[in-house]
């Protein structure tokens, strides 16, 4: 249906088509609703599964977490899911929902903006569409926007350079002198994929990661299939890994006695994997275990250990045609660089611009970090929801779990904007300022308040993080408290 704004008319329209954005139009159809479309700006949908295609790619949560409680997957491989099964895991869903009728994909969308008069969310696409809806909810997501830091001489350099989240498919890199740049959770997988393939590989390190050991395994074809007894197993190692990741939770956000059990992990991993001391030496870390996002492998310090492989922890000063240099002078040669650094976790939504009533800017309320009520919804922005938001990623667990109880809340919201009476949801910013001011206080006692990280906001405001167990988050998203909304009525 054409509203009278020129747009398409829908009930709901969903931004992003990873695991929140889906998971949103699943709930959607299983409600009874078909009023609803799915817009991403890329080809096909996953969000970051689709994107993070690199040598080594996948899971660092156990399978037995990662799938949706309604449409659960018991066929994985192994315990830490590929990336490849992980993608064709949210297919089959988006199939088995019906939910191609609904997806707009290659449509970034460039700007939301409410029409206060008509209550409705009006969306414009680079393509040139435009959308009308009554609800608006960004699933976005936190790690969908590459960060490529910004080093002098960058554009000189001769060879191929790509993010990790961009990988270059076409470029073999066998018997390539590769650098990456970067020790966070993708390098950890991608180092141990390149070595011995690359001719020479070199690790650039800013900061020494802490590395836990994976506990990982194939799963046998048998274990694979159905049967009500390999149901039920399943189902307690779902429950006995979700209540396992909720103990680690209070050594995170109290730095309570379970980090000292973590940090015992790091220290038997880097003792018995390497035997060089010195270079033991350069991969202990110096920041509190927890503060950045703990690592998993079995084979990222073995391959520093290789012959082919070298670990630089000088500062980079600049990148040359022929490679890079470090503080000390040296250049190490590269003709390809891999840029292994994260996402601009903290840009909630950007560039996606976004106005709320009376012309609100969204970009302009968040200028000091984003701020969000129960992560989901935000002041002067009405009948607009969050998924997976500020405030709604976690230091240990599975965020399908955080997601799944985010979704539960805004087909509520929907729900109850259907009933009539109502015109538009806004919570209301005491509501908003208590949350805001609850979680200030919470993080600041957390370990991921210690350091710098993608956690962190550069204002210093831990932004991204739910400081308690997802148990407690699902209690308090469990329902809809509308004294914490000032609903408008309906005009007649």
């Amino acid at each position: 249906m054409t509203g009278p704004g020129g747009g398409r008319r829908v009930r709901v329209a969903v931004v992003g088509a990873g695991f929140g954005g889906l998971g949103m139009a699943m709930a959607l159809k299983r409600a009874g609703h078909d009023d609803f479309v799915v817009l991403d700006k890329a080809s096909d949908i996953g969000g970051v599964w689709r994107d993070n295609t690199y040598p080594g790619a996948a899971c660092d949560i156990p399978s037995a977490l990662y799938s949706y409680s309604f449409a659960p997957h018991y066929r994985w491989s192994r315990r830490y899911a590929p990336q490849a099964e992980i993608l064709d895991y949210l297919r089959s869903c988006a199939r088995a929902h019906g939910l191609e009728p609904h997806l707009r994909l290659g449509q970034e969308v460039t700007e939301a903006v409410f029409d206060e008069e008509r209550a409705l969310w009006r969306l414009r696409t680079a393509e040139g569409l435009t959308f009308e809806a009554e609800v608006f909810v960004a699933a976005c997501g936190q790690l969908s926007r590459p960060s490529v830091p910004d080093i002098p001489g960058a554009a000189r350099f001769a060879g191929r350079a790509f993010h990790s989240a961009r990988w270059d498919h076409g470029h073999d890199l066998a018997g390539r002198r590769v650098a990456v740049v970067g020790t966070g959770a993708s390098a950890l997988q991608i180092v141990p994929a390149l070595a011995g393939r690359a001719a020479h590989l070199t690790l650039f390190q800013r900061s020494a990661p802490h590395v836990v050991p994976k506990w990982d395994r194939d799963f046998a074809p048998a274990a694979r299939g159905g049967g009500r007894r390999a149901a039920l197993r399943r189902k307690a190692a779902r429950l006995g890994w979700w209540l396992f990741n909720e103990s680690l939770v209070s050594g995170l956000t109290r730095r309570g006695p379970t980090i000292a059990l973590t940090r015992r992990g790091c220290e038997v991993q880097l003792r018995t994997q390497l035997s060089d001391p010195v270079l033991r030496e350069r991969l202990t870390p110096a920041t509190e275990i927890g503060c950045k996002r703990v690592g998993i492998s079995n084979t990222f310090y073995p391959a520093l250990e290789r012959p082919d492989v070298t670990l630089v922890t000088e500062p980079i000063t600049e990148i040359v045609a022929d490679g890079i240099r470090t503080g000390d002078g040296t250049l190490h040669t590269a003709d390809t660089i891999v840029y292994a650094t994260g996402f601009a976790a903290t840009e909630f939504l950007h560039p996606l611009r976004v106005r709320g009533r009376d012309g609100t800017e969204l970009a302009e309320v968040w200028r000091a970090g984003a701020h969000a009520y129960l992560g989901l919804a935000v002041p002067r922005f009405p009948n607009m929801f969050l998924v997976y938001g500020p405030h709604t990623n976690i230091g240990a667990g599975s965020a399908v779990y955080m997601i799944e109880s985010q979704i539960r809340y805004i087909r509520r919201a929907v729900a109850e904007l259907g009933r009539g009476g109502r015109r538009f949801l806004e919570v209301r910013p005491e509501a908003a300022e208590d949350f805001d001011a609850e979680m200030g206080r919470r993080t600041a006692r957390s370990v991921w308040a210690t350091c710098t990280s993608w956690y962190r906001h550069p204002s210093g405001r831990v932004t991204n993080n739910w400081p308690g167990q997802t148990l407690e988050y699902r209690r308090r998203t469990a329902r809809l408290n509308l004294a914490h909304y000032r609903p408008a009525p309906r005009r007649p």
